[in-house]
């Protein structure tokens, strides 16, 4: 017989009752109301979000035509400093580097600054810019302010793509293109209020009478006031384009300080924002790599749309009108789907849809350098070509937020690449078109700039996704953050849960005095629920177990 007396130390079982529910079944209910409350909580929201994008769709709408006015009225800016358009061209790279500068600026400002005050400020800097451009009399002074316009514009542009990104979400894919399309009809429009509206006007010795055949019916008190100014020597007429871009834009600044004033606070935004940012293993090379992606697409769009006239009047043999007529299918089906991008991004993937615009781009581009000097060709690889470009920028946008936060500084490397892009290549084919005449340079920067972007987006999926390693680590973390973000109801399942185990305490005595109980049951038996008789002392927390075991003593 084995000596019970000698061990004086306690043995401890745990168990739970089987009756009583466990934290896991709890968890497994609340998962099923957290989506329900997650959707409650995003209606309550979803007005100010749709304000937030009608109001960033608007500015977007005002930079376009900022940013596309400056070509066609590039003659009149000249004769306003009496210079020729040779002597002044240098403020397109004012422009771009201002535009640079403050996407920069931008991206650091967003992090820290109301993100409505800020797009508000820079709008409203942009429509003085554009208010003050057409009574510019010197050249210096003309650049110097487009310059200052361009770095408003950049700050717009960066801050814009990170704002529509932080209010959508995982849900942004439709509205990024809707904010670039209308970027891109703001780009369409601006010439039209530019020549047609404001651009016909007969040539007089001295300009004191003119008279002005406007394409719509304007009104008589609006066409003498045009007039008297015009008649002063103020301004050109096509200049005239400017006042009413800026205030367009002054209105779309109105509606961002309306935003902020109606906005919480930041620290409101940092209580609501509950879990950790997902930041990519390879975040640096993956906003590199896009940003340098971006410089070959961004600068290929602009080098085509701004040299397709003359590749097609010089090179092909083309009329001015059909010349023309190319230039406008481009930039046409340009914003034509990226219209339609806006339907197809709530059911495609950010991934898939560039996926399609680089095999679009690449056979465009190859049938063009094939068939450089075929007129139907041309034609019709011209329309596939800026269709398959039209949802490369916001699609690549919306695909790196799905791996890795999008902040500010990310945005201004995106903007800043893409405005090298448009700085450089262009640059370049105009270089090139004078010295070798009889290549098509054109269609050979579509082919390399496609054949580029081809490789350099494989490379950089591969680096946003996920090994086997670290997805199961990431699911686990995900885990966790979804219980850290579950609330009192986590918790409260937490307490009962402890409350599920209790603590038997048993002295060696009790097994002293029924050992044949000990001798006759299996060693390694399973714990088995105690009956409420038995002297087994429970210690608990459970309030509601207290009272039964008081019930219990009291009987």
């Amino acid at each position: 017989m084995l000596d019970y007396q000698s061990a004086h130390a306690k043995k401890r079982v745990r168990f739970a009752r089987a009756e009583e529910e466990t934290l896991f079944e709890q968890r497994a209910e609340n998962r099923d109301h957290q989506p329900q409350l997650r959707v409650e909580r995003g209606g309550q929201g979803s007005c100010g979000r749709w304000m937030v994008t009608v109001t960033l769709c608007t500015s977007f709408l005002g930079l376009g035509m900022c940013i596309s006015v400056l070509g066609p009225t590039l003659e009149d800016l000249a004769k306003n400093v009496n210079k020729n358009i040779s002597n002044i061209s240098y403020i397109f790279a004012g422009r771009a580097t201002g535009y640079i500068g403050g996407s920069l600026l931008g991206g650091i400002l967003f992090d820290f600054v109301n993100p409505h005050l800020l797009l508000g400020f820079s709008m409203l800097v942009t429509s003085f810019g554009m208010f003050a451009i057409p009574f510019c009399k010197k050249a210096l002074i003309l650049t110097v302010l487009v310059s200052s316009v361009g770095v408003t514009m950049g700050i717009l542009d960066t801050g814009g793509n990170v704002l529509i990104l932080n209010t959508w979400g995982d849900q942004s894919g439709p509205h990024m293109q809707a904010l670039h399309f209308t970027f891109a009809a703001g780009a369409f429009v601006s010439p039209i209020v530019a020549k047609m509206l404001f651009g016909h006007e007969p040539v007089s010795d001295q300009n004191a009478s003119v008279t002005v055949e406007a394409a719509t019916n304007n009104s008589k008190a609006v066409t003498s006031v045009l007039h008297f100014f015009h008649s002063k020597g103020f301004v050109q007429m096509s200049m005239w384009a400017y006042i009413v871009i800026g205030a367009f834009v002054m209105l779309a600044s109105m509606l961002f300080f309306i935003l902020c004033s109606r906005s919480p606070s930041s620290a409101e935004k940092t209580s609501s924002t509950s879990g950790k940012q997902l930041i990519a293993k390879h975040h640096m090379v993956l906003i590199v790599l896009l940003s340098l992606f971006f410089f070959w697409y961004v600068g290929a769009e602009v080098a085509y749309g701004s040299f397709i006239f003359n590749y097609a009047k010089n090179y092909v043999g083309m009329s001015q009108t059909q010349a023309a007529g190319m230039n406008s299918l481009f930039w046409g089906s340009f914003a034509a789907f990226r219209g339609l991008a806006i339907i197809f991004a709530a059911c495609v993937y950010p991934g898939t849809m560039i996926l399609l615009s680089l095999v679009g781009c690449t056979i465009s581009a190859l049938l063009l350098v094939l068939f450089s000097r075929h007129e139907v060709a041309l034609w019709c690889c011209t329309a596939l070509y800026g269709a398959s470009m039209a949802t490369t920028f916001p699609s690549g946008i919306s695909w790196v937020e799905q791996y890795t936060v999008v902040t500010g500084r990310s945005a201004a490397a995106f903007v800043v690449g893409a405005a090298l892009g448009e700085m450089v290549l262009p640059a370049s084919v105009g270089f090139l078109l004078d010295r070798v005449k009889d290549q098509p340079v054109l269609m050979y920067l579509a082919l390399m700039t496609a054949t580029v972007t081809s490789i350099l987006f494989p490379v950089m999926y591969k680096l946003a996704s996920p090994g086997r390693g670290d997805a199961d680590e990431s699911d686990r973390q995900a885990l966790l953050d979804s219980e850290e973000s579950g609330g009192g109801g986590d918790l409260e399942a937490d307490q009962w849960n402890d409350a599920d185990f209790e603590v038997i305490e048993m002295d060696d005595t009790s097994l002293v005095n029924s050992p044949s109980k000990v001798r006759t049951s299996p060693p390694d038996a399973s714990p088995r629920l105690i009956a409420p008789d038995n002297t087994i002392t429970f210690l608990t927390d459970s309030p509601r177990r207290k009272l039964m075991l008081d019930r219990e003593k009291n009987d």
